[in-house]
């Protein structure tokens, strides 16, 4: 062990804090001056993940160590939730460059510890060259790859926008303070894990097809855990955004270089399209689970929705008589789900474009009707479920989600995405940062399924500068008009039932956030007609046998989502919890 690393374990151990929960600027010196411990770094882990913390000051949990350790310093220094949420995603477009962005978009819910909960809407948006049809072929297929992989599957970047309305409103700390670590992360590099040196090497084929070999992710021999990855370029543009705030990423040089990219290789972003950009406030979607209050994403995401359907459905089954992943309790929340999934394919969208009948569709009556045709005894037939008549009146798995609370009672839920794992894996030249695949979010064909599965209608058709419809679900939970959770997860059209889960097993099965966060979880999403459940969970033999005798189709996966999770204990305590599933963190708030 070098002497730098045992100092710092020393350090940590004398204050009960674990290595690398000290401050930004201690981690910072350990991964760019303790060269000579590279060797034990790859043969150990590479960095020490905390997955349950508890803190009275504040919390961030994040996909990467770096990122939670950045938003958590940011607070000690008396930022607010927002400046660290700021700092946080800056520093996930540099560590996690496979979801965190300044090249895609997000959402965010936020309180403010006078309990005023609102939300900001920086999702993508089509250029304006978009038309319907422009992924179909003469013969009106769709052409395959065209909206998932290259310049034209982009659609025009929203983060660095969203990021200065949220400062603009929110913001304690000056803009600089927090974009300043992302900047030498990003000039002095970081150590790749294992699972991000393993998905880089998978996909160095597709990244030299659309790049070439001279970029910073694609080197002769294989990545490895422990290897440094600097990005020279981004750390360039983040000094271009600190220099000339907004401007810096959609006028002048980094405009240039993202127009130029989309020349070469027949993409329509232009110089019209980022200039015109603007992030827009939303009213949060707003519903009641006995003593909770939900709030969550409004449209273009269709998450606060479906989440809101789906608790209003399920709150009169008292799903606690049943038991956690009981039978019972599972083919409930698979009904539920089934209608809620076949209504978002059919009245959801950009709420700019499209007249979403959000007040219809969280209509207790409304719900009620929905539900009618429930057996306790077989599974419905997603053919026979069509959307709901309102007579009466794959997201990728790739996204990130980051949550924050602060001493002083403000949170932010925040989620942003690229889609698929380094979206649309364009690297922009000069610029140093991937674009995004987010149009394929869109209905690139009425009735067609996206690379998840998800089915779309007119509601959600390609149109020039409208926001794609989305399952991000940033979430915030008050109990008794106080504030209890912020939760949030990537997973695709998984993201909205994989926070409902977590929402139940605390509320109904008992569980503390770590165990909630935890716990195996399933999805059904109406189309393919499946539940997806999780390897080596509460899914035995005899479960899947009973389940099939009532109709269900069963498929098991890997993995489910991987939330990040906080919740107030005991009034006071902030506990947060990152999921086991892959490298997230929890940081602790420290004096």
């Amino acid at each position: 062990m070098c002497i730098l690393s045992l100092l710092i374990r020393i350090r940590c151990s004398m204050f009960q804090i674990m290595p690398y929960k000290s401050t930004f600027l201690t981690t910072i010196i350990l991964f760019i001056f303790c060269t000579s411990c590279k060797k034990e770094l790859v043969d150990q882990a590479i960095y020490d993940l905390v997955k349950t913390a508890e803190s009275d000051l504040g919390m961030v949990v994040s996909a990467h160590p770096l990122a939670s350790e950045v938003g958590a310093d940011i607070i000690a220094k008396g930022g607010t939730a927002a400046d660290a949420a700021i700092a946080t995603q800056l520093a996930l477009a540099v560590v996690y460059p496979r979801a965190g962005n300044i090249g895609g978009g997000g959402f965010m819910v936020y309180r403010e510890g006078n309990g005023a909960v609102t939300a900001l809407d920086y999702r993508e948006k089509a250029p304006a060259a978009a038309h319907k049809d422009m992924y179909l072929d003469e013969d009106g297929n769709i052409i395959k790859d065209l909206s998932t992989k290259g310049h034209l599957a982009s659609g025009v970047p929203g983060t660095v926008a969203g990021l200065y309305a949220t400062h603009d409103k929110y913001g304690r700390l000056g803009f600089n303070k927090l974009i300043e670590p992302a900047i030498q992360l990003a000039e002095n590099g970081f150590k790749l894990t294992k699972n991000e040196a393993k998905r880089l090497n998978e996909l160095k084929e597709v990244f030299v097809e659309l790049n070439g070999e001279d970029f910073p992710f694609v080197k002769a021999s294989p990545w490895k855990a422990g290897d440094l990855l600097i990005q020279k370029a981004l750390a360039n543009t983040l000094r271009q955004i600190k220099t000339k705030g907004p401007n810096g990423f959609y006028w002048g040089q980094t405009a240039d270089y993202v127009v130029e990219e989309m020349q070469s290789g027949n993409g329509i972003i232009t110089k019209e399209d980022l200039s015109s950009y603007e992030a827009s406030w939303r009213t949060p979607i707003h519903v009641t689970y006995r003593d909770y209050d939900i709030y969550s994403m409004s449209p273009p995401s269709s998450g606060g929705v479906a989440l809101g359907q789906l608790t209003k459905l399920l709150e009169p089954m008292e799903l606690s008589q049943y038991g956690f992943q009981s039978v019972e309790s599972i083919h409930r929340i698979v009904e539920a789900e089934r209608r809620v999934y076949a209504d978002r394919a059919e009245h959801l969208g950009d709420s700019d474009f499209y007249d979403v009948p959000i007040d219809l569709l969280l209509d207790e009556a409304y719900l009620e009707e929905r539900i009618n045709d429930f057996s306790a005894d077989s599974a419905s037939s997603s053919a026979s479920i069509v959307a709901g008549d309102f007579a009466m009146a794959k997201e990728s798995f790739e996204t990130t989600h980051l949550s924050v609370m602060d001493g002083e009672g403000n949170a932010a839920s925040v989620t942003t995405t690229i889609n698929a794992s380094y979206g649309s894996k364009v690297w922009v030249k000069g610029a140093g940062f991937f674009l995004n695949n987010e149009m394929d979010d869109f209905s690139s064909k009425p009735g067609t399924p996206n690379m998840f599965g998800l089915i779309g209608a007119e509601a959600n058709k390609i149109e020039a500068g409208k926001r794609m419809l989305s399952s991000m679900t940033p979430t915030i939970i008050e109990k008794n008009n106080q504030l209890f959770m912020v939760l949030g997860t990537p997973g695709g059209s998984t993201i909205i039932t994989s926070v409902l889960q977590v929402f139940l097993n605390v509320v109904e099965y008992g569980m503390n956030i770590s165990e909630a966060v935890a716990a195996k979880r399933f999805h059904h999403q109406w189309l393919p007609d499946q539940i997806m459940y999780e390897k080596e969970g509460n899914f035995d033999a005899d479960k899947i046998k009973i389940l099939e005798s009532m109709g269900h189709k069963l498929r098991a996966v890997d993995h489910i989502g991987t939330v990040e999770a906080i919740m107030v204990v005991n009034d006071t305590m902030i506990v947060g919890a990152a999921d086991p599933r892959r490298d997230d963190h929890a940081a602790a708030v420290r004096e």
